[in-house]
């Protein structure tokens, strides 16, 4: 849009006056000129994120067109909201923070420099799609915190400062492409690098040293890496290296031979090597000799060397015991100080007790690594089994304050709670122990691949396993009334099914005693709109956790593609996806549910309550005793009054032992 010249009349005029008045009008007249011409700049500026992606998606191939809504008349972002109106958009404030476009079918190449002009982009995600072709130049995006572009076709060698510019990011996932070469060294240098997961490629030569004190998930396995583990990663889980038939050292097998000296150095160590070779021979000799001597004048039992448990052999859950590896059992030390340390904290008085020298002893199998660290099975000996999770950031409290916030879990009790059985402290690292329920989470009946042992759930088992979960996070509301967030990290994965697919809560309640920053970056409490919108979480975080879990529940889909992918406000996208494709008039419900006419409105209930509980504005948000009183009127088919009719939601909340406190806040 142009701007007309001035009228002759008017140049004339502004030309011919030389008196202050003239200089006035002269000025005016071309700060006017100034902001008309200003006007499509602005109207430019608004379109910037618009353009932007509109030139990405022109690069690549959309078979299944899942990037339809991109265009037309809509912006990427709704007016006044932080809502999306193109799929895979994550907006903030009216603009672009995030794109999730994640198993679309996707192809082609990655144009990076069309993504240049989303400025607040800070999150990319293309996983699981067929992109192929090197490495996108993600350095040109040098504010991004989180790149995901594990499986796709992605090949060839990446710089080795590839990665030099881009000090925001935290969490990079290149896991199963065909990259090459070895790890770039740009990597080792990011000072807020917190989660690298390159498993699955072909990178070869040796693993640098990464300088990061605060690197919690790292995975290089089924690789071609080989050489010595570098010492700032050898308390990663050994399952982090495996498939590196080179690799070697801790956390895996020590290496066959020592590293050959340089040839300059070995005549000098040699000098010095050769000393006190003949002093130790010469101290051995005498030491085998006085032990004869000792040896006749009296008898003395020999004891048989300890056996090595098979927790010590599979797993560097020894470690706990002094920090270590290779720590000395109570039986080849002293009985003092040592072995009351090797003592666990129970917090329940009915159980039978056993210490931490039992549980090295058993026999063991890790079960995973988490957001926090490892989870260990130990089967004890003529006892039942056991779980045990190390947890490196718990360092909030101090040990007084610690062991009492563990014998205030020990006090909780219900029906769908895992319990907390006892715990082991240490300034370092914690061990927490728990019963082992061997059915496994809700995540793996939701999304595994189904045997005739393992059927699908079904509409009455979900709705049983709503209102189990349900029932538990309101208990915990009312018996712990001081937390924010009394679970503070509610996900399928999270949730362990018992008999029958009774639910029970598990890694509740850990907020107060972990370190705050280690907190903000892996619970799901932290992903929540609230905190994202306004730093903060609220009494109906917890809330918001639940909805999320019950869309999870009803659709069969996964919130984010996997626990370790989790990113900012990531989780919103099933809400999103649940409302728009409602509203487009198609099923968002779980084929596998087997629904039918009878029980149709009953789930859609559900449904309606899930997203109510999902709702990003807290004001708007139910708080936990309205969403329980809804949830609990939600039957398994309609018109099922038989039992429902006999009984008000507030005797069912008087039969599960929940009992409402005044000073309790919603």
């Amino acid at each position: 849009m142009g701007v007309r010249a001035a009228p002759m009349s008017v140049r004339n005029a502004v030309s011919s006056a030389m008196a202050p008045r003239g200089r006035f009008l002269m000025t005016t007249l071309l700060v006017v000129i100034v902001l008309l011409q200003g006007v499509p700049f602005a109207l430019q500026a608004a379109s910037t994120d618009s353009d932007a992606l509109l030139k990405f998606k022109q690069s690549i191939v959309d078979p299944k067109n899942a990037l339809s809504s991109w265009g037309g008349s809509t912006t990427p972002c709704a007016v006044g909201s932080d809502k999306a109106n193109w799929a895979g958009v994550k907006c903030a404030g009216e603009t672009v923070w995030g794109l999730q476009l994640e198993s679309m079918g996707l192809s082609g190449r990655i144009n990076v420099d069309s993504l240049m002009g989303l400025s607040a982009l800070r999150s990319f995600s293309v996983m699981n799609n067929q992109f192929d072709g090197p490495m996108p130049n993600i350095a040109k995006l040098g504010m991004l915190k989180s790149v995901y572009l594990s499986n796709n076709k992605f090949s060839g060698q990446i710089a080795d400062n590839a990665f030099a510019n881009m000090l925001s990011l935290k969490k990079l996932h290149l896991a199963g492409n065909g990259f090459t070469g070895g790890i770039p060294s740009s990597l080792t240098n990011l000072p807020k690098l917190i989660d690298l997961r390159l498993e699955g490629n072909q990178f070869t030569g040796t693993i640098p040293e990464f300088k990061q004190k605060d690197l919690q998930e790292f995975n290089v396995s089924s690789n071609d890496l080989d050489g010595l583990i570098p010492s700032s990663l050898v308390k990663m889980n050994s399952s982090s290296f495996s498939g590196n038939k080179a690799l070697c050292g801790l956390p895996l097998n020590p290496c066959a031979d020592a590293p050959p000296e340089p040839p300059g150095e070995k005549s000098s160590h040699l000098n010095i090597i050769i000393p006190v070779v003949v002093v130790f021979v010469v101290a051995l000799i005498a030491g085998l000799i006085t032990c004869i001597l000792r040896h006749k004048r009296k008898s003395t039992s020999v004891e048989d060397p300890p056996v090595q448990s098979n927790l010590q052999k599979k797993s560097s859950f020894q470690e706990a015991t002094d920090g270590r590896p290779g720590a000395r059992s109570p039986e080849n030390s002293s009985h003092g100080r040592r072995a009351e340390n090797m003592k666990l904290s129970f917090v329940r008085d009915n159980r039978e007790k056993f210490d931490l020298q039992d549980l090295l002893k058993a026999s063991a199998e890790i079960l995973g690594s988490g957001c926090f660290g490892s989870s260990y099975k130990a089967a004890l000996l003529g006892g039942p089994a056991m779980v045990v999770k190390r947890f490196r950031q718990m360092n909030n409290v101090g040990r007084e304050d610690f062991q009492e916030h563990m014998r205030r879990l020990g006090r909780l009790s219900h029906p769908n709670l895992l319990p907390l059985v006892a715990y082991y402290y240490r300034k370092e690292e914690k061990l927490l122990v728990y019963d082992y329920v061997e059915s496994g989470s809700l995540a793996v009946y939701l999304h595994s691949n189904h045997t005739r042992d393992e059927p699908s759930l079904d509409w009455p088992t979900r709705l049983k396993i709503v209102k189990g979960i349900t029932r538990g996070l309101s208990y915990l509301y009312n018996e712990l009334p001081s937390l924010i967030a009394p679970h503070g990290h509610l996900k399928s994965s999270n949730v362990l099914l018992g008999d029958s697919f009774k639910p029970l809560l598990n890694d509740y309640a850990l907020i107060p005693v972990l370190n705050l920053e280690n907190a903000r970056d892996l619970l799901l409490a932290y992903k929540s709109p609230e905190y994202l919108q306004q730093d903060r979480i609220t009494k109906k975080t917890d809330v918001w956790s639940l909805g999320i879990i019950i869309l999870e529940i009803l659709t069969g889909k996964l919130p984010v593609s996997t626990p370790q992918h989790m990113q900012s406000n990531a989780e919103d996208g099933l809400a999103i996806w649940v409302r728009s494709t409602m509203e487009a008039g198609d099923s968002v419900l779980d084929k596998e549910m087997k629904t039918t006419a009878s029980n149709e409105n009953e789930i859609n209930k559900l449904l309606r309550v899930a997203l109510a509980c999902c709702e990003p504005d807290v004001e708007k948000r139910p708080d936990i005793k309205e969403a329980m009183e809804q949830i609990e009127e939600v039957r398994e088919k309609d018109g099922d009054d038989e039992f429902y009719s006999m009984r008000s939601t507030r005797a069912i909340v008087d039969e599960i032992g929940i009992q409402e406190k005044n000073d309790v806040t919603m």
